[in-house]
């Protein structure tokens, strides 16, 4: 693992492979860990990039450090300068999608082709312990600590149209746990601001790169029509849904998840003048 150090933030980053590169982008209350088998499989043929965002996973937590969808977008355009990357292949998941746009709209990062996976990208969005939580950040925020693991397991787990394992939903609450990972699960839900993907959609007519969207169809955190409406709003996008699969693709479908990585990644990688690192 290394470190960037971004505007008083520590951002944890792992890189690995050689060839193209391929940035993946996670969400919330997600980490890297989600995708790290997936980069891993693909790093004999490129070179992959992991990065933790800023408010989570190993990357820094600090409760004055905002980190709202422009925030996380900015700290992407600068970990992209840092790595000195120039048009990367970028995969996105949930929140990922909205930061990966952001960037792209906004702060005219090029990518070679843009992935997205069951993404917040364009409203609306959120589950409904999600919205409860934004109305009362505050009040969750001081349970007693055996509670908040509970309300952290419970919702974690609802994310999968298959049972969890317990050694999977461990880690993925890990990061939510104890003094510094409790109070930052609830500032991370607060700080959601659906005017960012507003401005997502209202700029989506503007991307000229190859785009792929993928949904599991019995995601319950945001319906598959969502998805397809976002394809429908990107010039040339194409759209898959992925049958059996809950939000969390990368657990529910991992072979149907890595078969559509590795091909659109591969025929990608080949189109004329992309010359990515």
């Amino acid at each position: 693992m290394e470190i960037f150090d971004w505007q008083g933030r520590r951002i944890a980053w792992e890189r690995a492979g050689s060839g193209h590169a391929v940035v993946f982008c996670h969400g919330t209350p997600w980490s890297s860990w989600l995708w790290r088998p997936f980069a891993e499989a693909l790093s004999g043929d490129f070179t992959v990039y992991l990065w933790d965002m800023p408010g989570y996973g190993r990357s820094s937590k600090d409760p004055e450090h905002p980190v709202d969808f422009g925030v996380q977008a900015e700290a992407f355009r600068a970990l992209l300068a840092h790595w000195e990357l120039d048009r990367p292949h970028v995969v996105a998941h949930d929140y990922g999608g909205a930061v990966s746009l952001r960037a792209h709209l906004v702060h005219g990062v090029s990518y070679a082709s843009l992935l997205m996976a069951d993404v917040v990208a364009i409203p609306p969005s959120g589950s409904p312990f999600f919205r409860l939580v934004k109305e009362h950040p505050d009040v969750l925020a001081r349970v007693p600590p055996y509670i908040h693991e509970a309300l952290v397991r419970a919702y974690i787990g609802n994310a999968s149209f298959r049972q969890l394992r317990e050694a999977d939903l461990a880690e993925l609450a890990a990061p939510w746990l104890g003094p510094e990972g409790q109070p930052a699960f609830y500032r991370q839900i607060a700080a959601y601001d659906e005017r960012y993907l507003a401005e997502n959609e209202a700029r989506l007519d503007r991307i000229d790169l190859p785009v792929r969207v993928l949904w599991g169809t019995e995601d319950t955190w945001i319906p598959q029509a969502t998805g397809e409406r976002l394809a429908a709003g990107i010039r040339g996008a194409t759209f898959a849904p992925v049958a059996g699969a809950g939000h969390l693709l990368q657990l529910d479908a991992p072979v149907a998840l890595a078969t559509e990585l590795r091909s659109w990644l591969s025929v990608s990688a080949a189109l004329p003048g992309r010359d990515e690192r």
